[in-house]
């Protein structure tokens, strides 16, 4: 059987999703498959960043993003904790509002917002599917690809009949993850370090987690220990289920046994409980970015295209800053407005932004693994408490960096970008923490509240828009 489309997505996280709805939404038609069924055993990211919000208005889905199951109530803190939470200290802490009290930045009509992926994921595939011009089509395994001077064509498994599909392609897009297959079939590498270090997520099922430890509630607790940080505790629906990471689990990739993944647990808290694993995750975290996003007519998005740490929670941000990039630029080409060099400055503009991405979520990192000063930490002594004072001041100062990000996910610009023209003004300092709103071109355009009550960006997005 073979199916004919112009675009041909591979992966439905919530980059490819995006990439679909965003086509969809200018009317491209494109087919988009995912191996799996869907299902989010282990929801990887948790915070939608402010730019992909003002991707979510534009779209119209904010209000679905506003009332996912999340509770808006549930406070954001992020609490550093010398020991176990129940026989240890609080040391410092980064407050933060909850979600329904925070207010947007001055720079944007939007905030971030507290939105796991087993939340996202199913706000965007609704989105997507709103369009009769996108197939989203689950159990659906990529195989190979050929590619011929106008097209692309794809060998494709239904993994529910066994049945072998060929798609006939326009163009292809790997949205497919961090192992990406279309990436391999085109020969694209990877550039950085391969393995920062070797971590180990846990979701278990705790009613009542909070009453354990007495501690005033939070979103996250980073736990050091003697050896610096060592683990962190997420509040991943803001009720029962949890996320436990063991930073660097082992010195090799390995899988760690249940009874190993307890101990750690049982470290953490201080004591015994009862509590129900849902899933065990290995996972490296790298700092690779491809060295090229782009051969010849198939394109790689999202973490096929780089792979960083968590810490700042640039990744599927990133991945759909790609996305939305790619996007109208598939479609100006399609249209025939646009051509192959508009579709190459998708390389000229995203692969810096995804470089300038890795490294700062690797430095956060850094901040938070250094282990300086940490040798009397839990003792129970005067020694200790002057030692957790200091390593809570040091602490706190380092870890405010990872916590005020919107330069990173507002500030990035299109510097080398053939289709913009300079302007001889001089470029705002890229400071990860701090914004200023600038018209320079190759920048985010920016926001002002107008008389009706839109903002200046609500006029973005469709078609050119003149800005004087």
């Amino acid at each position: 059987m073979t199916i004919q489309t112009p675009i041909l997505i591979v992966g439905a996280g919530p980059v490819g999703l995006a990439l679909a709805g965003d086509l969809g939404w200018r009317g491209i038609p494109c087919v988009i498959i995912e191996q799996s069924d869907g299902s989010i055993y282990q929801p990887r990211m948790d915070m939608v960043g402010v730019r992909t919000m003002e991707f979510c208005r534009r779209w119209g889905i904010v209000g679905d993003v506003e009332q996912s199951p999340y509770p808006r109530d549930y406070p954001q803190d992020n609490i550093y904790m010398a020991g176990s939470l129940v026989k240890g200290w609080e040391i410092g802490r980064y407050p933060n509002p909850p979600m329904g009290e925070e207010e947007p930045p001055p720079q944007s009509p939007q905030k971030r917002e507290r939105c796991p992926q087993n939340m996202f994921d199913p706000i965007l595939q609704k989105f997507a599917r709103s369009f009769e011009t996108v197939d989203l089509r689950y159990r659906h395994r990529f195989e190979s690809l050929s590619q011929i001077d106008d097209g692309v064509t794809a060998m494709v498994t239904d993994l529910e009949t066994d049945e072998t599909l060929n798609i006939d392609a326009r163009y292809v897009v790997g949205c497919d993850g961090a192992g990406s297959a279309v990436r391999s079939a085109v020969g694209i590498g990877m550039e950085g370090n391969p393995a920062l270090t070797y971590t180990t997520n846990v979701i278990f099922r705790c009613d009542g987690f909070e009453a354990l430890h007495g501690i005033p509630l939070g979103y996250r607790f980073i736990l050091l220990g003697t050896e610096g940080t060592w683990a962190t505790i997420v509040a991943i629906n803001g009720r029962d289920q949890w996320r436990f990471s063991i930073v660097r689990s082992s010195d090799i990739p390995r899988e760690l046994t249940e009874d190993e993944v307890r101990d750690a647990i049982a470290r953490a808290v201080g004591i015994e409980f009862d509590y129900e694993i849902l899933s065990i995750l290995p996972w490296t975290r790298r700092e690779l970015v491809a060295d090229r996003y782009r051969e010849s007519r198939v394109f790689v998005c999202g973490d096929a295209a780089h792979m960083m740490s968590p810490t700042g929670g640039f990744g599927m941000n990133t991945g759909i800053g790609d996305a939305v990039d790619l996007s109208w630029k598939l479609a100006a080409t399609l249209e025939g407005w646009g051509g192959d060099r508009l579709l190459h400055s998708y390389d000229s503009e995203r692969r810096p932004v995804g470089a300038r991405n890795v490294a700062e979520a690797s430095g956060n990192l850094g901040r938070m693994l250094l282990g300086d000063n940490m040798d009397r930490l839990l003792d129970r002594t005067a020694a200790g408490e002057t030692a957790r004072h200091q390593v809570g001041l040091e602490f706190s100062e380092r870890m405010k960096r990872e916590w005020q990000t919107l330069g990173v996910h507002l500030g990035y610009r299109y510097e080398g970008s053939p289709v913009c023209v300079p302007d001889s003004t001089d470029a705002p300092p890229d400071n990860p923490n701090l914004y200023a709103q600038t018209a320079r071109p190759g920048s985010r355009a920016p926001h002002v509240w107008l008389a009706d009550g839109s903002s200046t960006l609500d006029l973005f997005g469709t078609g050119f828009v003149l800005l004087v």
